[in-house]
C-alpha cells in the first residue's frame, strides 16, 4: 500500500455545489485527485480542477484534512493498486473558464446539497457537510 497526498475541491454557487462522476469507478465526487511532485496543495487543487472541469479556481478556505481509513481514504483501484490518501479539501471560487469535463470525467453537475446524487463517493458527502458548516478552523478526520 502506497501513502499520497490527494486534494479536493469543493466549488459551490447558487445551484448547488459541483460534482463529477469519475470514470475510474462511475460514482459521484468532488474534483481532485493526486499532488505530483514539486507541486503544493494548492497546485495541486488548481490543476486538478482544470482538467477535470475545465474550470479556473482560486483556493480560499481550507476545508479540512483527511486521512482515517474509516473516513474512506484507502482506495483500490481497477488495476489492483491500494493507495491510502492523506487529503487536502479545499473550498474553492471559480475565477474563469467553461464548465466542460475532461477525459476523467464522465459528467460534471451541479447538485443542490439536500439533493446529492444516488451513487456519491462517501468522503464527498463529508467534506460538502464539513465546507458548508462554514467553520473556521479547518476539520482534522
Amino acid at each position: 500500500m502506497l501513502i499520497r497526498p490527494g486534494v479536493s475541491a469543493v466549488i459551490l454557487r447558487p445551484e448547488g455545489v459541483l460534482l463529477q462522476k469519475r470514470d475510474d469507478n462511475g460514482l459521484w465526487g468532488l474534483p481532485g485527485g493526486s499532488v505530483e511532485p514539486g507541486e503544493s496543495v494548492t497546485e495541486a487543487v488548481v490543476r486538478e480542477v482544470r482538467e477535470e472541469t475545465g474550470l479556473e479556481v482560486e483556493p480560499v478556505r481550507l476545508i479540512g484534512v483527511y486521512s482515517a481509513p474509516e473516513h474512506h481514504q484507502i482506495f483500490t483501484y481497477p488495476d489492483g493498486n491500494v493507495i491510502h490518501y492523506v487529503s487536502s479539501s479545499f473550498e474553492c471560487r471559480i475565477t474563469g473558464g467553461a464548465l466542460a469535463c475532461g477525459p476523467e470525467s464522465l459528467a460534471c453537475e451541479w447538485f443542490p446539497p439536500d439533493r446529492l446524487p444516488p451513487g456519491l463517493m462517501p468522503i464527498a458527502r463529508i467534506r460538502i457537510t464539513d465546507a458548508l458548516a462554514c467553520e473556521v478552523r479547518a476539520f482534522i478526520r
